[in-house]
C-alpha cells in the first residue's frame, strides 16, 4: 500500500510539473505574440520613434528662439528708420 501511494504521489507531482512547465510555455508564446502585434500595430500607424520626436522638438524650439530674436531685431532696425525719416 505505502508503494501505491508513493506512486500516485509521484505521478501527481510529475503531472503537475509539465502542467507548470506548459503554462510557463504558454505565458512565453502568449507575450511574444502580443508584442509582435504591437509592434505591427504601430509600424501600420506610422507612429513616430520618440528620439525623431524629440530631435524635431529641439529644431522647433530654435527656430522660435531665432524667429524671437529676428522680431526684435527688425523692430529695431524699423525705429531706427521711422527716426530718420521723421528728421
Amino acid at each position: 500500500m505505502t508503494q501505491t501511494t508513493n506512486r500516485i504521489f509521484d505521478d501527481f507531482a510529475k503531472l503537475m510539473t509539465d502542467a507548470a512547465g506548459a503554462a510557463e510555455g504558454m505565458k512565453t508564446e502568449a507575450q511574444s505574440l502580443f508584442k509582435s502585434q504591437t509592434e505591427r500595430f504601430l509600424r501600420d500607424m506610422d507612429v513616430v520613434a520618440r528620439e525623431d520626436f524629440e530631435a524635431v522638438k529641439a529644431m522647433a524650439q530654435k527656430a522660435r528662439e531665432e524667429n524671437e530674436a529676428l522680431a526684435k531685431r527688425v523692430a529695431a532696425l524699423e525705429a531706427i528708420v521711422a527716426g530718420r525719416s521723421s528728421v
